[in-house]
């Protein structure tokens, strides 16, 4: 009778020991499967952002093409004869160049700008005439923001 109601004892405790383990490892794979729903909730947010990232550059394209660096005059001016300061020639100026301070002397500076359908320059900037173009370059530094080529006969 000993040995039966040792054996007994013993099947008791190993099933209640299982049951333990299996309630452990049942709460154990709780947090593991919420951690790895949130994983990949942040992966699914962070493909939002890129997509919204990429959106953004696309619009930002879209502004610097709307605002034109470099642009052909569609029509030509008479404004005189144009020559260049004294040791300098006449050149094809680019968008991020700087202009001498030789030519942003009041000679070359464009004031009549609305006369040659251009629009009025944003603060701290002015057009400034070189050769047949026109170039819009900060008036402090001479940096270039835009050139329009063949505005001038």
């Amino acid at each position: 009778m000993k040995k039966v109601l040792t054996a007994a004892i013993a099947a008791t405790l190993a099933l209640g020991s299982v049951g333990m383990a299996s309630a452990a490892e049942a709460q154990s794979r709780g947090p593991a499967a919420h951690q790895q729903q949130q994983r990949h909730d942040d992966r699914a947010d962070r493909r939002d952002d890129r997509r919204d990232d990429r959106a953004d550059r696309r619009d930002q394209r879209q502004d610097q093409r709307a605002y034109a660096r470099w642009q052909r005059s569609a029509r030509h001016y008479n404004a005189g004869r144009y020559t260049p300061p004294r040791g300098y020639q006449t050149r094809a100026w680019a968008y991020g160049q700087r202009m001498p301070a030789n030519y942003r002397g009041s000679q070359y500076v464009v004031r009549n700008y609305s006369a040659y359908g251009l629009r009025q320059p944003p603060s701290g900037y002015q057009y400034v005439r070189s050769g047949n173009d026109v170039v819009l370059a900060a008036v402090a530094t001479g940096l270039i923001t835009a050139v329009i080529a063949g505005l001038f006969n």
